[in-house]
C-alpha cells in the first residue's frame, strides 16, 4: 500500500463536526492505448462523480478509498499516489473533505447496487464534461497533471 502521511489532509482549522470521506480515480489504458476514467452514476442524488464514502472509526484515507471503491463498484485495487482533495459543504450542511488517490484495477466487475446504478469507462479527456460537480472537474484538472496519470496503468 501507499505510504503517505495523511496527516496534512485534514486542515489546522477544520470544524470538529467535519465529515471525512475517501475515494479512488480509477484509471486504465486501453488495448488501443488510450487513457480512460471510471465515472459512477448515482440515481439517488442524481450525479456523475468518482467513487467515495465516509471513513469508518479507526481507518485510514486510504483504506477507506480502497473499501469504499470495492463497495461502490466490486473492483478491487492498487493505489498509485494521493490525488488530491474536495472540501465542500455537505447536503445536510456540516463541512466535508474526501481525500481520493489515483487507483489501478486489479480485479473485479461491477454490479449495480444500493449505490451505484451505473459504471463507466470514459476517456480522460471527456471525463470532466461528464462530472456534475465542479468540485469533482477542479480535482480531475489537478490529477491531469500527475506524472502516474501518464504512466502505463495496468
Amino acid at each position: 500500500m501507499l505510504t503517505f502521511d495523511e496527516s496534512s489532509i485534514i486542515p489546522a482549522d477544520a470544524p470538529s463536526d467535519l465529515i471525512a470521506a475517501a475515494g479512488g480515480i480509477l484509471i486504465r489504458v486501453t488495448a488501443q492505448g488510450l487513457r480512460e476514467v471510471a465515472c459512477v452514476y448515482r440515481a439517488e442524488r442524481g450525479d456523475w462523480t468518482f467513487p467515495k464514502g465516509k471513513l469508518d472509526a479507526g481507518e485510514t484515507f486510504a483504506e477507506a478509498a480502497l473499501r469504499e471503491v470495492w463497495e461502490e463498484t466490486g473492483f478491487t485495487c492498487h493505489i498509485l499516489t494521493f490525488a488530491g482533495t474536495t472540501y465542500y459543504t455537505h447536503r445536510k450542511g456540516r463541512a466535508k473533505i474526501a481525500a481520493y488517490f489515483l487507483m489501478n484495477v486489479v480485479e473485479g466487475e461491477f454490479v449495480p447496487n444500493d449505490e451505484v446504478d451505473i459504471f463507466r469507462w470514459v476517456a480522460a479527456d471527456a471525463v470532466s464534461e461528464l462530472l456534475t460537480w465542479d468540485r469533482d472537474k477542479d480535482l480531475f484538472r489537478k490529477v491531469m497533471l500527475l506524472d502516474e496519470m501518464h504512466a502505463q496503468a495496468s
